[in-house]
């Protein structure tokens, strides 16, 4: 059984995560801030009595459904129906990881001029542009996995998918992440 201050620990460091994941997903800061606080709700009403050890699954997966239930009431709001199943082809190439390129390149951060500061930033802004642009499913498991660092069977759980499709979605959002920014000059 976590602890309050294990479970408001917990809640202290997701919380940023979850948002900029979320507004991804919904593509509006209000929606995503009521979804997350919706979730966290949820996690510390019904799920308090659980081991510290199972917050982190059990959050993304309520999250996920939060963010579901979002979108089945905008649908019947507005009678549009969001197409989750727009998908393109590509290989697979599970070995990429962006954030790790990104990662190994903030090494040398402090021996960048201002100039390449503001380069790197407006890069980075272009990136989180094309996830954006990410259809929902490739976006969701993309941020499960390379933002959240779930791997591919607690990605799967929290999306309530195969792990094959998680690999899937991965693998063409990866694709179509590096196909649209090498289109933008943008090589990793």
């Amino acid at each position: 059984m976590a602890t309050d201050k294990e479970l408001n620990d917990f809640l202290r460091t997701v919380d940023r995560r979850a948002f900029k994941r979320t507004a991804y997903l919904v593509r509006d800061d209000d929606a995503a801030l009521d979804i997350v606080q919706e979730a966290m709700i949820k996690l510390a009403e019904k799920y308090f009595d659980r081991p510290a050890a199972e917050l982190p699954p059990l959050f993304q997966r309520i999250l996920s459904n939060a963010t579901m239930d979002h979108f089945r009431r905008k649908k019947v709001r507005q009678s549009v129906m969001t197409n989750m199943s727009d998908f393109e082809g590509g290989s697979s190439d599970e070995d990429f990881d962006i954030l790790e390129v990104l990662e190994s390149q903030e090494g040398a951060l402090g021996a960048l001029s201002a100039a390449d500061e503001v380069s790197r930033a407006q890069i980075l802004q272009r990136i989180e542009a094309e996830v954006e642009q990410l259809p929902t499913r490739q976006r969701e498991a993309f941020l499960l996995r390379y933002w959240e660092e779930l791997d591919v069977a607690e990605t799967a759980a929290v999306m309530g998918c195969s792990q094959g499709s998680v690999k899937t979605h991965c693998s063409r959002a990866v694709h179509s992440l590096a196909k649209a920014l090498k289109a933008k000059g943008i090589t990793l």
